[in-house]
Formats: structure tokens, C-alpha cells, sequence
């Protein structure tokens, strides 16, 4: 196997748009850069088209050259046991099928909504909730953004609007800050959050131009990111963090135990560790949602309570995720009960 020589892409070489559209589409491209057989790999890889690889090369950037086992690789390589059947495991393990109420909609939870502002991703998580969701269904252009935005108009109770996806953040600045304008304009909305990985894999993400119109809003503004291991963070992701606070915008980070990847106190505690030290908050530790082609995944909930036990015993308060699973028809996520074990 050819060895590829490493390089980094430099906030001053790309810009974020750049960068994606030269991200790793096939599992040979990207165990090539990393100098890793696919013989040596913990698992046959998976042939299947349906949910193809895409990584971002800053993520790549962040793998350990030469270990099939890297924590961060075995989030996006996609392996054979995918196809698997197994009892348990649906394509809509949420049922967001009946609350896809509108195109563009989700409805699940009184008195916020998410919007499905875009249909892609900028990496392709294998044990993603959403890997069958119809996006063709859902896809929402500029110009179809009225119909999503008068659904949410036309409730009172809603008072806060998600920008969800896919990864919202996959518009441009531009039209991310014309869709700001029109939730401004809805009187009831308080609050305006944004779910995205998109800085994560890709820190150039985060623009001067996305950061003023986040600071511009009426609305109070949270971007929730999504970070399972401490070493997704780097320096590259601080400048771009540090404008987001210093605009007045939360920083949250919800993670999904996996195993083989962060089912490790060690591993958790200095995820939380790290995330605060980057001004981010811990918010949600999820137990694995039952998605069709996750299940090599899954933690059990045994498991899961001994660790969160230990992350109690040893963080202050304020470091702890909450632990929660989310089950299809709870108007809230559900806290994990330790009483129960």
C-alpha cells in the first residue's frame, strides 16, 4: 500500500466550502491517507452505496496514522456488520415519520420545532438516527422557506425554532442570515438554536459573516455541536468557539455513548474536561438511538450507568452531561433513571 504524506488544511489555504468539496468519498481514498491496509481493519468494509463515507480531511487530520482502531476513525469508516439485520434496530427508531408535519418540519416537542434547513451532512456518521430519514421529501429551497416558516407562525405555543438537518449549517452565510431575518420576524419565537457537526469536522466553518448574523439576532442564540471524543478538539477550533461566545451565543455539545469509541471513563472525563476548557457546555450524554446499521454501537444500559455513575463521582455538577435516551412518543428526552439499577 502507498504511503501518503499528511498535510493539514490551513484555515488561510481553504475556505470551509473548499475544503468539503475535497473530503475523503470512499473508504480506499481515506485508509490511504492514513497508512492503513483494509485487511487491518476491525471489520470487512462495507460495499454498500446508501450511505456512502464522506470525512471532512481536517477530521482525517485528527486520526492516528496506522491504527484501524482509532476512535475517531471507527465513527465514519463503514463496515459490513451495517448491513446486518437485527431485532430492535428500524430505519425510524424515533418514529419522525408521523412528526413530519410539514416539509421541512419536525414537530415532536411542545413549544419548539425543528427546521430542516438543510438535507446533507459534512460527514457521514455511521451510527447517525437519521441515515433513512426521506430528506427527498424534505428538502426545502429558498423559496419554499415560507411555507415551513408560516407553520411556525401560525403556532403561538412555539417559542423556540431548531435548525436542524442534515447539518444546517451547510447553507451559505447568506442565506443562513436571510432565514435569521424571517425567524426574527415571527413575534412568538424567543430563541433560535442551530444542531450542527459542521464546525467540528470542518473549524473554518465558523465565519466572521455566520457569527454577525447569530450576534445580530433578536433572538437568543445556542449552537449545539455534536463531539464524542476529547481529540475531535483541537487549537484550529478555538478562535471560531472564542467569537461565538464573545457574540453572546451558548455553546452546548451533546454526545452519543459508543462503544469502542467513548464507553471509557477516562475517555468522558476528559471530553467533558476538554469541552469546558473550550468555553462549551456538556449538555446530553445519549444512549445509542436503535438505528437500522448502528448496532455494533450500542452500550449496554448497564454499562452506560456504570460509567455515568463514575463521571458523577469524580466531575463537579456542572461537567456532568445529562444522561438520556430518547424513545419515540415522550413529549422530552428521557433522563436515565440510576435508582433503577
Amino acid at each position: 500500500m502507498p504511503i501518503i504524506t499528511r498535510t493539514a488544511v490551513s484555515v488561510e489555504s481553504a475556505d470551509w466550502q473548499q475544503i468539503l468539496a475535497a473530503a475523503f468519498r470512499t473508504p480506499a481514498g481515506l485508509l490511504a491517507y492514513l497508512n492503513i491496509a483494509p485487511e487491518d481493519c476491525p471489520q470487512a468494509l462495507s460495499q454498500s452505496a446508501a450511505f456512502p463515507l464522506l470525512v471532512p480531511r481536517p477530521y482525517a487530520d485528527q486520526m492516528e496514522s496506522g491504527n484501524p482502531h482509532d476512535p475517531l476513525l471507527l465513527q465514519v469508516l463503514p463496515l459490513a456488520q451495517e448491513l446486518e439485520q437485527v431485532p430492535g434496530f428500524s430505519t425510524d427508531p424515533l418514529a419522525e415519520k408521523e412528526a413530519n408535519k410539514n416539509r421541512g418540519i419536525i414537530h415532536k416537542y411542545r413549544g419548539r420545532v425543528l427546521l430542516l434547513a438543510a438535507s446533507g451532512c459534512a460527514v457521514n456518521c455511521r451510527y447517525c438516527f437519521r441515515r433513512h430519514f426521506p430528506y427527498s421529501d424534505n428538502r426545502v429551497s429558498r423559496t419554499q422557506w415560507q411555507d415551513a416558516l408560516r407553520y411556525i407562525a401560525n403556532d403561538p405555543t412555539i417559542t423556540e425554532v431548531i435548525f436542524s438537518g442534515g447539518d444546517p449549517l451547510l447553507l451559505q452565510d447568506q442565506a443562513l442570515a436571510e432565514l435569521i431575518a424571517c425567524c426574527d420576524a415571527i413575534p412568538h419565537l424567543k430563541r433560535l438554536r442551530i444542531h450542527s457537526r459542521l464546525p467540528v469536522v470542518i473549524p473554518q466553518r465558523l465565519t466572521p459573516a455566520l457569527i454577525q448574523a447569530l450576534q445580530s439576532s433578536r433572538l437568543t442564540c445556542s449552537l449545539v455541536l455534536h463531539i464524542n471524543h476529547p481529540r475531535e478538539l483541537t487549537e484550529q477550533h478555538r478562535p471560531g468557539l472564542w467569537a461565538l461566545r464573545q457574540a453572546g451565543v451558548t455553546l452546548l455539545n451533546q454526545s452519543v455513548l459508543l462503544r469502542n469509541v467513548n464507553n471509557d471513563f477516562r475517555v468522558l472525563s476528559d471530553l467533558s474536561e476538554q469541552l469546558f476548557e473550550f468555553g462549551i457546555l456538556p449538555y446530553y450524554l445519549h444512549l445509542l438511538d436503535r438505528v437500522s446499521g448502528a448496532h455494533h454501537f450500542e452500550v449496554s444500559g448497564t454499562e452506560a450507568h456504570a460509567l455515568y455513575r463514575e463521571l458523577l463521582a469524580n466531575l463537579p455538577g456542572y461537567l456532568v452531561p445529562r444522561l438520556v435516551r430518547e424513545i419515540a412518543g415522550l413529549p422530552n428526552k428521557a433522563p436515565i433513571n440510576l435508582d433503577s439499577q
